[in-house]
């Protein structure tokens, strides 16, 4: 026996391979799989807010008309513009008339009846101001329109925003209903399993003829392949929450909480549909295009302009067709101003003016149609959700009772060949039986949450479903 001295002087480990043992240990706990936390209804699609790229192209567009909104108030400003100039140029001048064009330069002063390409210098500063004082409502219907541009994207973005949510919330639940099956599959093969050990026991001490051995050899090859195909569903669905969590559809895991409970049973009541995004979405489009008409209707009155100018001009050539030599010219030296008030109104205008008011006119009916076809539309969902609900919550009754008698089967079917009076088929379909029903058992349960789901999309509200489905 050791004394404590004796074992304080045994040798002890060398550091360095203590520290070698401390960085294997760390790399192997590095290269274990990082268990991420179960990610509830809620999460998922909170997540799904802040991930699917959809939502940041609909909150770019409110960008875009917040922008336009700047833009249309902009007309209420006055008009400054200013200019500079310095040329060479030849001073030939000529009577008569040029109709408007943006091609032959003008030329300003008296015809001195020559006929040369002697140049002289020119230049040319001045600045223009310009304010339209009243308008008759156009440019308060300019900005009208641009409000309810922005008004119409909030209302999309609410829209894409809800749309997001439910379908996100459906692929929860298409995750949880196939994790369901591929549970029921897995404990089909865990049965079928069982039955072949036993089988296979027996064959070997020759209770048993080869072929019942074969046939559990086959039915547990079959139950295997059902897991398989759970499985594959089960990994399609985790990638299709993916898409809007934005998540790893290898790693997530999936906190079914209420979800494989039978929820409460109560009324549907009509919805209301005028809360539904959609609605709220077509709603802003009708008003968006009586905008854009109303300023129509203001387009066609007089324009009304103050203006005032400043400028001063400078030029090598004299009156009577003389150039002045050096710089003379370079330096603008005849100062002028004007103060004025201009009216113009597009006379012929009217016709163009009447045909885009028609056309707009039938816009708003045609935008106010839809709104009536989305009416129709969401009313014949919710005559669909509630029988697909009233449907699923009569299935979800009935299955347990289908699951008892299953069970019940496979109990007797196994002790009946156990003890000679039955065969290997009967407790095969027995065990397939039970699978099945404890698959549909499962879904049944699910089809009611996917009937409430339904029936609150209509609604235009998700807080009651998401409420009941994590408490």
């Amino acid at each position: 026996m050791s004394s404590p001295l004796t074992t304080s002087l045994k040798p002890r480990m060398p550091l360095p391979r203590i520290v070698a043992g401390l960085f294997v240990c760390g790399v192997a706990m590095a290269q274990q799989p990082v268990q991420s936390a179960p990610v509830s209804l809620d999460q998922a699609m909170q997540a799904a807010l802040k991930n699917y790229p959809s939502l940041r192209v609909s909150q770019e567009q409110i960008n875009a008309a917040t922008a336009g909104i700047r833009l249309a108030r902009t007309a209420y400003l006055p008009r400054v513009g200013a200019m500079a100039q310095v040329n060479r140029a030849t001073r030939n001048n000529v009577f008569g008339t040029l109709l408007p064009q943006s091609t032959i330069p003008s030329i300003s002063g008296p015809v001195i009846g020559s006929n040369n390409f002697g140049s002289v210098w020119g230049s040319a500063v001045g600045g223009l101001v310009s304010w339209e004082p009243f308008d008759f409502g156009l440019r308060d219907a300019n900005v009208a329109v641009a409000n309810a541009a922005r008004a119409q994207s909030e209302a999309s973005l609410k829209r894409v925003q809800f749309d997001v949510l439910v379908t996100a919330a459906d692929a929860y639940l298409t995750v949880v209903a196939a994790q369901e099956t591929t549970r029921a599959a897995q404990a089909g093969v865990d049965r079928s399993d069982a039955v072949l050990k036993v089988i296979a026991a027996q064959v070997s001490a020759e209770l048993r003829p080869g072929a019942d051995q074969s046939r559990a050899e086959a039915e547990s090859a079959a139950a295997r392949t059902q897991l398989i195909q759970a499985e594959q569903a089960l990994d399609v669905a985790r990638a299709n929450l993916a898409q809007f969590t934005g998540g790893a559809p290898t790693t997530s895991l999936i906190a079914a909480g209420n979800l494989l409970t039978l929820p409460a049973e109560s009324g549907t009541a009509s919805p209301n549909t005028s809360s539904n995004p959609a609605v709220a979405e077509q709603n802003a489009a009708v008003q968006q295009a009586q905008a854009q008409l109303r300023a129509l209707e203001r387009s066609y009155f007089p324009k009304f302009n103050l203006q005032g100018a400043i400028s001063a001009r400078g030029t090598g050539a004299e009156v009577d067709g003389a150039r002045l030599g050096g710089l003379n010219g370079l330096a603008p030296n005849t100062q002028n101003y004007a103060v004025g008030f201009t009216v113009t109104f597009p006379i012929l205008d009217l016709p163009a003016i009447r045909a885009r008011e028609a056309a707009q006119s039938a816009t708003i009916r045609s935008q106010m149609a839809k709104s009536e076809q989305i009416a129709v539309e969401l009313r014949a969902q919710w005559n669909r959700a509630v029988a697909s609900l009233n449907g699923a919550r009569r299935i979800a009754a009935n299955t347990p009772v289908q699951l008892t008698a299953a069970r019940a089967a496979v109990q007797q079917a196994t002790a009946r060949y156990q003890s000679g009076l039955g065969n290997i088929t009967e407790v095969a379909d027995a065990q397939r039986l039970l699978t099945q029903t404890e698959i549909d058992d499962s879904l049944a349960r699910l089809g009611v949450w996917r009937g409430l789901l339904a029936i609150a999309a209509v609604g235009g509200d998700l807080q009651p479903f998401i409420a009941e489905a994590t408490r």
